[in-house]
Formats: structure tokens, sequence, C-alpha cells
């Protein structure tokens, strides 16, 4: 998914991860002062920007030209140095062994997984370590998330990640069959107050409504969701982690990738 065409609503309206996420991680001793942190399908580099805000030299990838000139000028207006490239997730081109973190937010699930996790295993250093994360608003009964979800199913029949609970259980898999070992999932519930405004502009930057074919539509459904906006709701988001240590010796794995 490239959400260059997007980059407006994207770069106003998506909120990046909450500060209490970065705290998190540096209470565990994952992100600090002086480490190697890659970022893969950065966006506007939200995340990239914590980890460089926390002392890490941070690289950062993502496919859409357009998302990284707009990461860049905001870098260089929040005085923050982050280095960009352009590649996928699945090939970034980047060296082996080089990094202590990599840190994949709001993304994992657009990728060739099994191909996504052996290139960060194959980038991180021995004993470094993967970060998957997401920030999703939950669809809880009788709120605004619920009712725009349902909005958005008559726009995109076909979306498949209605209903989410901010919790995915495949990712601790992809980790162990690509050579990971100590998994561990985390999370915990932040409420994120939008205005009317921000909330059009977060849906109108989300995958099923972005990847419309047309302007006239993203258009349509916006009146639409502005028509429901006259009730109220209290958005609620979740904030969920999957991490793992590694790169591990092969010989600590069977042919099926399975750890003992």
């Amino acid at each position: 998914m490239d959400f260059g065409r997007t980059t407006g609503d994207y770069r106003r309206f998506r909120p990046g991860f909450p500060p209490a996420f970065f705290d998190e991680l540096a209470r565990r001793g994952w992100v600090r002062s002086g480490i190697d942190a890659l970022d893969l399908a950065t966006g506007t580099g939200n995340l990239a920007r914590g980890l460089a805000r926390a002392g890490a030299a941070v690289a950062a990838v993502d496919i859409a030209a357009e998302l990284i000139h707009v990461a860049d000028a905001i870098d260089d207006a929040a005085d923050v140095k982050v280095r960009y490239v352009r590649a996928p997730a699945e090939d970034t081109g980047l060296p082996a062994a080089a990094f202590d973190l990599v840190t994949a937010g709001q993304a994992w699930h657009w990728f060739g997984r099994p191909r996504a996790a052996a290139e960060a295993r194959r980038m991180l250093k021995p004993g470094g370590r993967i970060v998957i994360a997401h920030f999703d608003w939950l669809p809880l009964p009788g709120s605004l998330a619920e009712a725009t979800e349902a909005l958005i199913l008559v726009h995109n029949l076909g979306w498949p990640l209605a209903g989410g609970t901010g919790i995915y259980p495949q990712w601790p898999k992809d980790l162990i069959v690509a050579g990971f070992a100590t998994i561990e999932t985390f999370s915990f519930d932040v409420a994120v107050p939008f205005t009317h405004e921000q909330w059009r502009g977060r849906v109108r930057a989300s995958a099923p409504i972005q990847g419309s074919p047309s302007a006239e539509e993203v258009a349509a459904f916006d009146e639409t969701l502005a028509e429901l906006l006259r009730g109220r709701f209290a958005p609620r988001s979740r904030c969920r982690c999957c991490t793992a240590a590694g790169p591990c010796p092969a010989s600590r794995h069977s042919a099926m990738g399975a750890t003992p």
C-alpha cells in the first residue's frame, strides 16, 4: 500500500505513536542513546523521529517518495535527523547486521510478511531486536469508531480489517518462522481526543478510503461522515507491540523455523 496519494491528510491527521509508547520502549532498554535503529514503512516519520529524539542513530525506509519528502520537512522543522531511503520493507538494500533495533509501525499487515521478517533478521546485529507496533482505533459498541467502520463497509465492502481488536496473533508466528526468539507481546489503551475535522481527516487518510478509485468518492464518503459527527462520540485507541530478540544461532531452529 502506497499512501503517497493522501500525503496532505496523512501529515495533518494521522496521530503518531503516543509518548507513552516511546517511554515504554526506553523503560525496557530497547531504545537508548547510541543505538542504530531502522524504521520500516516510516510514512511521515513519526516513529523514526521518536527514536531519534531518544538518542538513536536512525535510518528509515518507505516506498512513497511523497511521504519521505514530508518526513524530511517535518524533521528539519523539529531539528531531528533521520536518514531516509526509498525502498520496500522486504528488500531494503541496506547492509546486513547493521542495526540494534528494527521497527515497523502501523505497517506490518501491508508487507509480504515472511520476506519482511527475514529481511529484518538479516539487518539486525546479533542480539538485536524487532518491534512491530500498531496504534489502532477500537470499534467499541456505540463508539464513533464503530459507526465509522459501518460507513466504511458501505463504501468498501472488501475491507478486511474492520472490527479489529488491536491484537494480532499472527505476528508472533511470523517472527518465530523467521528465526527470532524470546517472543513477547504487550498492549495498553490510550484515550485520544479528536475534533470533527481531525477525525474526518484521520479516516480520509486510512487505507480503505485512500484506496478509493476517485476523489469524488472520497468527498462523498467524507460528507456522509460529517453528518454522522453531529452526534457525540469518544474514540479510544490501542497501542499494541510484538517484539523478539535475535538473530539466533541457526542451530536453535528446526527446518520448520520453530523455536525450542
